[in-house]
Parts: C-alpha cells; sequence; structure tokens
C-alpha cells in the first residue's frame, strides 16, 4: 500500500517533509488528496512531538509544553466530499516502527495539564513499555505482560468557520466562569507552538488566533481516546467542509476505558492504513448530524476474566451527588487503586496501569436516584501472579 505521508522520527512535526497540524482550523490546506474507494497509509508522529524521552526520569512529563500537542498527520482531501455528506473511513490496518519499539504513559502534574485524579495524584510520574510483537511491559510497572489494541486516539474532520467560532465562544464561556482554575476548565486557541501544515504568511496568524485546540473531543471526532476503535474498524464522520479534511494521529499501543492519567494510553508513533469512501447526503438520510458513529472491528485481546469494582456517585467527603458518572466512575479507579496498593503497587503506578492496560470501563446503573453506578474491570490475566483475594 502506498505511504501517502512520512515522517522522520527525529525531526519535529512543523520539519517534516509534509508537515501535519496541532489545531483544527478549516483554512488549514490538505497535505494530499485522494478518492473515494481509495486506500492509503499515513504514519504518525507520537502526540507530544517528540517531548517525551525513553528514560526513567518523569521530568519531560512535568514540563511537557502541552500547548504543542496533539500534531496530527493530515489533513486528508477527499475528492467530491461536500459538507452534509458522511465520511466512511474503514481502518484496515495500525502498527508499531521497528526502528522505535517503545510506548510511554505518564501522570500530568496538576499545575502542567492534571488529569481525572489530579487532586490525588498531582505529581507528574512516567512509565515506559517495551513492545514485544503484540505484547507489552514496562520496567517501570512490575509483573504485568499484556496484548495490546493499537488504535487512534485521534481522528477527525475539519470544522466549518460556524462550527468553529461555536467551540470557541462556548469553551471561552467556560473557561470565564473560573478563570484561575488549575487545571483550567477548557485550553482556548493560542498561538504558542502552533503547527499549521504549509500556511505562511498573514493567514498563518489569523488560523493561529482561532484555531481551536485538540485537545478534547467534538462534533467532528477528534481526540475521543476510544480503545475499540482499531483494526477492522469503520467510522461514518459528519462532514463540514469539502473534502473533509480528515486528520488522525494519537496513536495507542492500548488504553483502559477513560484514559485517566490523560497522559493516556500506551502513546507511541506509528502508521496506519485507511480507506475512505462517501455516502452522500448522508448527514440527512442517517440524522448523524454531529459527532461520529462507528462500528468497532473484530479484533481484541482475548481476556475474559475480570476482577471488577464498584463506584458510586458519593464524594469522598460525604456530599450527595445526583446520578454523576463522573464521580462514580472517579471512585471506582480510586477503588481499583486501593486494592492494587496491596498487591505491592504504588498508587502511581497502579494509576498509570489503570490508564494503559486494557481494563473496560461501563455505567452499571444511571436510574437509581441519587447514585449512579460506574464499574472499572482489570483483565487478572495480565498479572503475572494470582492477585484475587484468598
Amino acid at each position: 500500500m502506498e505511504t501517502l505521508l512520512k515522517v522522520d522520527l527525529n525531526k519535529p512535526m512543523d520539519k517534516q517533509d509534509i508537515p501535519g497540524h496541532n489545531r483544527w482550523h478549516p483554512d488549514i490546506p490538505a497535505a494530499f488528496a485522494v478518492n473515494p474507494g481509495e486506500s492509503f497509509r499515513m504514519e504518525c508522529l507520537e502526540w507530544t512531538d517528540g517531548q517525551i524521552k525513553n528514560n526513567d526520569d518523569p521530568s519531560d512529563i512535568r514540563k511537557v509544553n502541552l500547548e504543542r500537542v496533539h500534531v496530527l498527520s493530515g489533513p486528508v482531501y477527499v475528492n467530491g466530499v461536500e459538507p452534509g455528506d458522511l465520511l466512511v473511513v474503514d481502518i484496515l490496518d495500525i502498527g508499531t516502527f521497528g526502528e522505535q519499539p517503545w510506548g510511554f504513559n505518564g501522570i500530568f502534574a496538576k499545575e502542567n495539564g492534571g488529569s481525572f485524579l489530579t487532586d490525588y495524584y498531582p505529581q507528574a510520574a512516567k512509565s515506559i513499555w517495551d513492545f514485544h510483537g503484540i505484547y507489552t511491559t514496562s520496567r517501570h510497572i512490575p509483573n504485568v505482560k499484556f496484548a495490546g489494541l493499537i488504535h487512534p486516539g485521534l481522528m477527525g474532520v475539519a470544522p466549518s468557520q460556524e462550527l468553529l467560532n461555536e467551540w470557541n465562544r462556548r469553551e471561552k464561556e467556560l473557561i470565564a466562569s473560573n478563570p484561575e482554575r488549575v487545571p483550567p476548565l477548557a485550553n482556548p486557541p493560542t498561538e504558542e507552538s502552533v503547527v499549521l501544515g504549509n500556511v505562511t504568511g498573514s493567514n498563518f496568524d489569523r488560523i493561529a488566533k482561532e484555531g481551536a485546540r485538540t485537545v478534547p473531543p467534538r462534533e467532528n471526532g477528534g481526540n475521543c481516546d476510544i480503545k475499540d476503535l482499531s483494526k477492522g474498524s469503520r467510522v461514518y464522520f459528519p462532514v463540514f467542509v469539502e473534502g473533509a479534511k480528515l486528520s488522525v494521529g494519537d496513536l495507542h499501543f492500548s488504553q483502559g476505558d477513560g484514559e485517566i492519567t490523560f497522559c493516556g494510553g500506551i502513546e507511541m508513533s506509528g502508521w496506519i492504513e485507511l480507506r475512505v469512501d462517501v455516502i452522500k447526503g448522508g448527514m440527512a438520510k442517517y440524522q448523524i448530524k454531529t459527532n461520529p458513529v462507528y462500528q468497532p472491528g473484530p479484533v481484541n485481546p482475548h481476556y475474559n476474566e475480570y476482577i471488577v469494582f464498584q463506584g458510586v456517585s458519593v464524594e469522598p467527603n460525604g456530599k450527595q451527588t445526583y446520578l454523576d458518572p463522573n464521580v462514580a466512575y472517579r471512585n471506582a479507579c480510586l477503588n481499583a487503586i486501593d486494592f492494587l496498593k496491596t498487591q505491592g503497587y504504588t498508587g502511581e503506578q497502579a494509576y498509570m496501569l489503570l490508564s494503559a492496560a486494557p481494563v473496560q470501563g461501563h455505567l452499571a446503573g444511571v436510574v437509581d436516584i441519587p447514585n449512579t453506578c460506574a464499574t472499572v474491570g482489570i483483565p487478572k490475566e495480565i498479572f503475572t501472579k494470582n492477585i484475587l483475594p484468598l
């Protein structure tokens, strides 16, 4: 299969022969064009653009420049695709680079990004994961080995100018509700460390000031971090601009549901093979007006036995919430971490393991007032010893 976008692992994204981008904007030009029905390969740099090194020092996680993320490959212009269509994207295959057979997970410092459990684990930490074919192990989290399900944490299409303006309006309003919060409620457009493909001149300054950060998922897809969106999957993207302008990045070797450390799954550079097609007028025909729809692929690690931890939507200080799934899932994760600490892991090691391994997160109940129940299930086979209570 022809590789239409190659990367040099020794160069940052803006120095590549075909530079990608790290902002969403309709006026970022396409890196290349393909026809409906065409298959192709793209290569992707890991999401921090080479800032994290294969060593035991977490200072690179602590000091990471989050204005740089995520560096994406693309955009890909699909000929004949128009607003109102559905862009159909098949993930044919996805894999690692032989010259870089490792990835990383980390906990961001509270003052620089934070995480799902940042009030409990506010300090930066890092784990390096070595790849052994389909399996991975870490010198920083001993006695575990598991099969990865490689997937793109981020796939999305370009927004229209109107949709971009709406994103910026509503997120600016949210930030204004608590502008001093650490970590912030949202990340506004910023010109710092921006990468905009081949944009030059006055257009560069304009797009840099308007371009939305790629950190959250939005109506165009984006950073959804769906671990089952792997080889064999199909995605239906609503189209907002001519050509759709598809971009991909943030590849993960593996991930637990929720990507709870934020420096999330096992982050890696790698390649992805895609096939694109179009359903004309598909947004109206199938009522897929905002947010993609996807069909998972048939490939999954074969884990059948889990130890499952529950959480309900009551704050640790005893404050009752009303059906809050965020609080319930946080409590399930904290309960799992407390148990893993009895098995010889530090809280930080257990936290990173929940983010990196193929754990299953579920909402168990959202109707029994006042408490939502959430669960997090850890495959017991990933451990080299029996961890079940005896």
